[in-house]
């Protein structure tokens, strides 16, 4: 369980396909505190570390997910987000996310509002019903509020601080992003199915 509060910038060091993706990933995390086993959110991934060292952390990742990602365009020195998973008393400061990706939205347009960047994005079609005004999403792994939703399509603005501590300060028009839509939402849309 994560929150979407983004708390390191980590890059991909290395990438070896054995069966499964293998990524070493870069991290300004104290390593010495994290055990093996440990779930981290990569781009909002959750991932298992699988080995680590002074300042890094191995994971897999299956074809399966993979194929429901952004994963599939990893390179060698990218940069990703990172947030370790949450502890019992930890402050929720986003919104309660999962680490399960529900698919990937592509970044329409981007331009500036003052010192803000809004951001339009397309989401699959079939998770663009649980896209909300004023409701949350994940976007690799950040938490984040919609501003506007049109069609498949929705706003996000991004304020400076988030700019600065996480990937979003280089978004692109193009860009596929993971999205995990809001727990709260998949639930409702269940009950009012079932009426």
């Amino acid at each position: 369980m994560f929150t979407g509060i983004i708390t390191d910038v980590g890059k991909i060091q290395q990438l070896e396909q054995r069966g499964d993706l293998r990524a070493r990933i870069g991290t300004s995390y104290q390593t010495d505190g994290i055990d093996i086993g440990a779930s981290i959110a990569c781009d909002g991934v959750c991932l298992t570390v699988i080995d680590l060292g002074p300042g890094w952390f191995d994971v897999e990742i299956s074809a399966e997910t993979v194929s429901k990602t952004n994963l599939d365009a990893w390179a060698e020195g990218r940069d990703v987000n990172l947030e370790r998973a949450l502890k019992v008393g930890d402050e929720l400061g986003g919104h309660i996310v999962s680490g399960h990706v529900d698919g990937v939205a592509e970044v329409v347009s981007v331009r500036d509002e003052g010192d803000s960047t809004r951001v339009r994005l397309r989401a699959p079609d079939a998770l663009a019903r649980f896209i909300a005004p004023k409701g949350s999403v994940a976007l690799n792994g950040t938490s984040l509020t919609v501003n506007e939703v049109e069609g498949a399509e929705f706003g996000i603005n991004f304020i400076p601080h988030t700019k600065e501590v996480t990937t979003w300060g280089r978004v692109a028009v193009g860009d596929r992003v993971n999205l995990e839509i809001d727990t709260l939402a998949r639930y409702v849309a269940r009950l009012a199915e079932a009426g």
